[in-house]
């Protein structure tokens, strides 16, 4: 009887233990299930590190189109299409906004920080601590992510076509995805 015994509690033991062990999965389950999946939800629910230690959200930019330029000091494609993107954002202030990130491959914050002082480019200077370059599958630099002015995802970019090109594609994007602008007419 006593064995019976021992044997019935051994086994409510092991049945609330596994029980218990089962609420903690769903609950793992529960968080998998709602992070970002696909690479727009991904992108869209970014943030990055600013060089002081900030978060910053593509989703702190909604009313702009955002161009995410994943980027590295030594990358020379990288580096020629600044003065491009510095024109747009010049000609685009209220309508679009560059997003220089470095994802880590080689560059530090000192390194970014360094280049930021060194170049007169308004660009928000960001770091990838949450490593999104490697969530959406970045194989190679400059990559570029585009997001249109009500926070969704458009597309991605791979290289660079030159300054002439790159800036007629760029332009094409920010006049198709900017805000539309209010018609102000006097009654």
């Amino acid at each position: 009887m006593l064995n019976y015994v021992r044997l019935l509690a051994a086994g409510i033991i092991a049945v609330v233990l596994v029980a218990s062990c089962g609420k903690s999965d769903q609950s793992e389950a529960e968080k998998e299930k709602n992070a970002p999946v696909t690479d727009a939800e991904i992108i869209e629910q970014a943030a990055f590190t600013s060089l002081d230690g900030d978060t910053v959200r593509v989703a702190d930019f909604k009313g702009k189109v955002v161009m995410i330029d994943l980027w590295e000091t030594w990358c020379k494609p990288c580096l020629a299409s600044f003065p491009t993107l510095q024109k747009l954002q010049e000609e685009y202030p209220d309508n679009f906004v560059v997003l220089a990130v470095t994802p880590g491959f080689t560059d530090t914050v000192k390194d970014a920080r360094a280049f930021a002082e060194e170049h007169d480019y308004n660009f928000a200077y960001l770091m990838d601590a949450n490593k999104i370059h490697q969530k959406i599958g970045v194989q190679g630099i400059p990559f570029k992510l585009f997001v249109d002015a009500g926070g969704n995802f458009i597309k991605k970019s791979v290289g660079s076509y030159g300054p002439d090109e790159d800036y007629k594609k760029i332009k094409q994007i920010i006049e198709k995805h900017k805000q539309p602008t209010e018609n102000k007419s006097e009654v």
